[in-house]
């Protein structure tokens, strides 16, 4: 499984979501798109977006704090 989260360091949202995926025992990349301009670029070439975070799932991209689409990318 590959899991990857873009975020920054003053998201609340983000440490919610980081904190989710850790309850659930699941590794995780953490890009941090305040230092990472590469990575900022490349978050916004998936998701269209420039709000964090943004969750990469197997390929499938969700914005946000959603648990319910984390669950159902996790589980598929």
């Amino acid at each position: 499984m590959s899991v990857s989260v873009y975020s920054t360091t003053s998201c609340p949202y983000c440490v919610m979501v980081k904190d989710y995926l850790k309850q659930k025992n699941v590794s995780f990349s953490d890009y941090d798109v305040g230092r990472d301009q590469n990575k900022a670029s490349e978050m916004v070439r998936i998701s269209g977006q420039m709000g964090v975070p943004v969750l990469s799932i197997n390929g499938t991209i969700i914005v946000g704090f959603n648990k319910q689409a984390i669950d159902k990318a996790l589980a598929s």
